[in-house]
């Protein structure tokens, strides 16, 4: 590893492996859910978790997709249990999306499986490195919300 004060080619290949790594722990309890959904039906479900109800447009412009990819989504969705469609509240003629019981458990089940990942390679770390660690992804976090980076996309 290169000094931290060094934006090198060098340094910044350093930390798009490191980034490599989390992003392979991070990714690891995807693998482990049941039942098993895509990267992007996953993705669709944490976004209609953090709304709480969402209607078909703004979910797919959440997605970066289109409405008639972003519904088909949903209906493999709806299909597997994991997603309900209710009419709004202000129009009903307008379709809201939100999670199923099963929808909720698996999530929890997920975001338990990712935690449980993390906090082994965590436990592997020095009490030093991992506070070193916080602190630094904490100092990250808040210039790239400075600079106006989105921070909802991540599930």
């Amino acid at each position: 590893m290169h000094k931290p004060d060094s934006l090198s080619s060098e340094a910044l290949d350093d930390l798009e492996a490191s980034v490599g790594v989390l992003m392979v722990v991070w990714g690891r309890s995807a693998e482990r859910i049941k039942p098993k959904v895509s990267p992007s039906q996953l993705r669709a479900l944490v976004v209609v978790d953090r709304h709480g109800s969402i209607n078909l447009m703004s979910l797919a412009d959440e997605l970066g997709s289109i409405p008639s990819v972003t519904s088909r989504l949903c209906d493999r969705l709806q299909a597997a249990g994991l997603l309900d469609r209710v009419a709004g509240a202000d129009d009903r003629r307008e379709v809201m999306l939100q999670l199923s019981k099963d929808g909720r458990r698996l999530l929890r089940q997920f975001r338990r499986e990712r935690q449980a990942d993390l906090k082994q390679v965590l436990s592997a770390m020095t009490p030093r490195s991992r506070s070193a660690l916080l602190t630094g992804l904490s100092a990250f976090y808040a210039a790239a919300t400075e600079l106006g980076l989105p921070d909802e996309e991540l599930a």
